[in-house]
């Protein structure tokens, strides 16, 4: 059975005397990836530095290992848990080797001088988080994103149970996005470390995480994994999504729909018009798409962009019954775009009215 590194009993976090978010019961094993989502002020970057006891709980308790971490000295804090927030640090004439190496004074002593292993252990640090090249550069001249890299570093190199990072991926392109949560994934399996972090990207939270805490309106709103938690139309409702949809199974948003009757009809399926429909939405034009098995992969795309929509239940071929419907809103359209390029048994529907269509122009 994992064992429990971080947890929580009835916490309530907050400023002064205003509580924030309150009655949280957080439990994070060894190994374990914790990822908070939720809106904007929901409060989850208050919940970290709570966890890390940079702020005082205004109710409830913390505990590492089983400690309350209230009862606890800011050296044996330091050598347990580490943090990564996104403040910028104010350093001069600090090179990012010093930078990762004040991640080892936990250890040092009083004069903070770092030994040989020290050394090791913060060389090692900079070449896992791929900025080995940069131990001379002095902090103030590299680019945000690799600053927020060097703090990941320095926080590894802190050698901690436990890791807490504030929106990790700030800065950093799509590359070193993937990089960063990788490198975060694979510490917390071969170190038995328990990382608790914020996420605002929605697909890298799904596919990353073990565990995902839904903050709203001052409480855990929902805890539970990935597959719990991207389901349905809760992400919808957490984040009170107006402007688009978002879908579940594939952690994406989408703009709204065109308004309107369809001045266009799409026969795809199989992927094929996914960026057909993105396209004519971007333009603004209204379209219809059809016939797409409600198992296929553009499916979801469609059912959010389209105006109009003919399906098909899953592994089913496509009946006479969605050809005729398909055809009937087809024909009231001023242009068909077919994407597909060949079809097969189960989307022969979609043939037939692709050759209606070019019988019609040519008749035309």
């Amino acid at each position: 059975m994992e064992s429990v590194i971080l947890g929580s009993k009835g916490l309530s976090v907050g400023y002064g005397k205003k509580v924030i978010v309150s009655g949280l019961d957080i439990e994070v094993s060894a190994g374990e990836v914790l990822t908070l989502i939720g809106p904007n002020g929901a409060g989850k970057s208050t919940v970290l530095r709570s966890i890390s006891a940079q702020l005082p709980p205004l109710a409830g308790a913390v505990f590492i290992n089983g400690s309350d971490i209230a009862a606890m000295s800011l050296h044996d804090i330091a050598r347990t848990l580490s943090v990564c927030f996104t403040d910028r640090i104010a350093a001069e004439k600090m090179t990012c080797e010093d930078v990762v190496s004040t991640g080892r004074y936990p250890y040092t002593g009083r004069l903070g001088l770092l030994s040989p292993d020290d050394r090791k252990i913060v060389r090692e640090a900079m070449e896992l988080t791929g900025i080995a090249h940069l131990c001379d550069t002095d902090i103030r001249f590299i680019s945000d994103g690799q600053r927020q890299t060097v703090m990941l570093a320095r926080a590894i190199a802190q050698q901690p149970q436990v890791l807490i990072l504030d929106e990790p991926t700030s800065f950093l392109d799509i590359n070193n996005k993937l990089r960063l949560l990788t490198t975060l994934r694979e510490l917390a399996r071969s170190r038995n470390i328990a990382v608790v972090q914020t996420l605002h990207e929605l697909d890298l939270a799904q596919r990353f995480s073990d565990k995902i805490l839904c903050i709203k309106d001052g409480r855990a709103d929902r805890l539970g994994t990935p597959e719990e938690v991207f389901s349905g139309s809760y992400i919808s409702e957490l984040y009170g999504i107006t402007s688009g949809t978002f879908e579940p199974m594939f952690g994406t948003a989408e703009a709204l729909r065109p308004q309107g009757e369809p001045q266009v009809f799409v026969i795809g399926g199989g992927g094929s018009g996914i960026d057909t429909y993105r396209r004519l939405q971007r333009q603004g034009i209204a379209f219809a798409a059809g016939v797409i098995h409600e198992n296929d992969i553009e499916y979801p795309v469609a059912e959010s962009l389209a105006t109009a929509l003919i399906t098909e239940k899953a592994f089913e071929p496509i009946s006479d019954e969605s050809v005729q419907r398909a055809l009937a809103i087809m024909e009231r359209c001023a242009e068909v775009i077919c994407c597909r390029e060949s079809f097969g048994t189960m989307n022969a529907g979609n043939k037939r009215l692709f050759e209606a269509y070019k019988s019609h122009m040519k008749s035309g």
